[in-house]
């Protein structure tokens, strides 16, 4: 049997949303994401946020011209990105008075629209001037596309320079828990070592080898990073902040845990590398809780005191502690990350930002 294309009207149906609506909470900074979430279909290429949105057939009106057509509303990080920059600036036209930060970062700074990350959190109180995107690598934030040097954090502070209040930067967690952008693979794999039938040896389990490469590159970014702020006229002063994340639970944690994310498998990040090395999920959150330790004692190295070189470590460790705090593996869930946004007001509380 023949399929039939129907005519337009027959596609049309009572109770769904016009194409023409759905197109408008699109383009209006002020809609409803999660309305937006829930008329909309995700789909997934190779990496775990390499996200297209398209209209739900089943909840909005389609016409044929678009049916016959591509009718992906873009890639999740460019249309949430678009979606900030648009309410910043109507939100500085109406009020001038509220402070500017400008942040660059990974998914903790910018999760596509189904958790509510750290500078969500923050844009209440803030006019945030974000170029963040999640899964991006330290790599390609701190020396831009081909390493050619064009950052798109200094033209971000450029821009807002005679505004912005403090820079928030977050670059760190997709080389060390999180996903590898080439080779689509947890960063986890070449740091651990196989189970050695040792419950209590944390340190064994660790590749010192590769860890120790991995923190020796961060640094020398997170120094090129505040170089490049500090040699740049009118920011020799400019507060800031950055953070190493918080202890994570590997999936499974027990045989009850809830996670279940649409968005990526279960274990994608770091259950299937400790899965591989035979390592127990417990001592696994033991090897990452050592890492991220390790993360956080190269940071507050960089920054030194901060009251003299007014770079602040914002301490997340302990922000989410329990399971339900999660809403997968790396990620907090959009309740969690209000409190992990509590530390960084505090930070900028104590700077006279607020």
């Amino acid at each position: 049997m023949n399929n039939v294309i129907p005519e337009e009207e027959d596609v049309t149906s009572e109770g769904k949303v016009s194409f023409e609506e759905y197109q408008a909470l699109l383009v209006d900074d002020r809609s409803d994401e999660s309305l937006i979430l829930d008329l909309s279909i995700i789909e997934h290429g190779e990496g775990k946020f390499d996200w297209v949105l398209k209209p739900d057939p089943k909840k909005v009106d389609i016409p044929i011209s678009a049916l016959e057509s591509e009718n992906a509303m873009g890639f999740a990080n460019s249309f949430c990105r678009g979606r900030r920059q648009s309410r910043f600036r109507r939100r500085f036209r109406n009020d001038p008075t509220i402070p500017v930060l400008v942040s660059e970062g990974d998914s903790w700074f910018q999760f596509p629209i189904v958790i509510k990350e750290v500078i969500d959190q923050l844009s209440d109180d803030y006019l945030v001037w974000s170029v963040g995107a999640a899964g991006d690598t330290a790599a390609n934030m701190i020396f831009g596309p081909d390493k050619k040097f064009k950052t798109e954090y200094m033209r971000a502070l450029r821009r807002q320079k005679d505004h912005v209040k403090a820079f928030l930067f977050s670059a760190a967690g997709n080389d060390i828990i999180g996903e590898d952008p080439e080779t689509k693979t947890s960063a986890l794999f070449d740091i651990l070592n196989e189970f050695n039938g040792h419950l209590d040896d944390v340190q064994g389990h660790i590749n010192s080898t590769v860890f120790e490469q991995r923190l020796a590159t961060l640094r020398r970014g997170y120094e090129r990073v505040i170089h490049n702020v500090r040699t740049e006229p009118g920011l020799e002063n400019l507060p800031i902040l950055i953070h190493g994340y918080d202890y994570v639970f590997p999936f499974p944690f027990g045989d009850d845990d809830p996670r279940n994310p649409f968005y990526a498998e279960n274990d994608g990040w770091l259950g299937k590398p400790l899965k591989e090395k035979d390592i127990p999920t417990s001592l696994g959150r033991e090897i990452i809780r050592e890492l991220i330790d390790g993360l956080y004692t190269m940071l507050e190295d960089v920054a030194g005191s901060s009251n003299d070189s007014n770079v602040w470590v914002v301490d997340c460790r302990g922000a989410l502690p329990e399971l339900t705090d999660w809403a997968d593996e790396i990620h907090g869930t959009s309740d969690g990350f209000s409190r992990v946004a509590e530390r960084f007001k505090v930070i900028l509380r104590n700077n006279g930002i607020h």
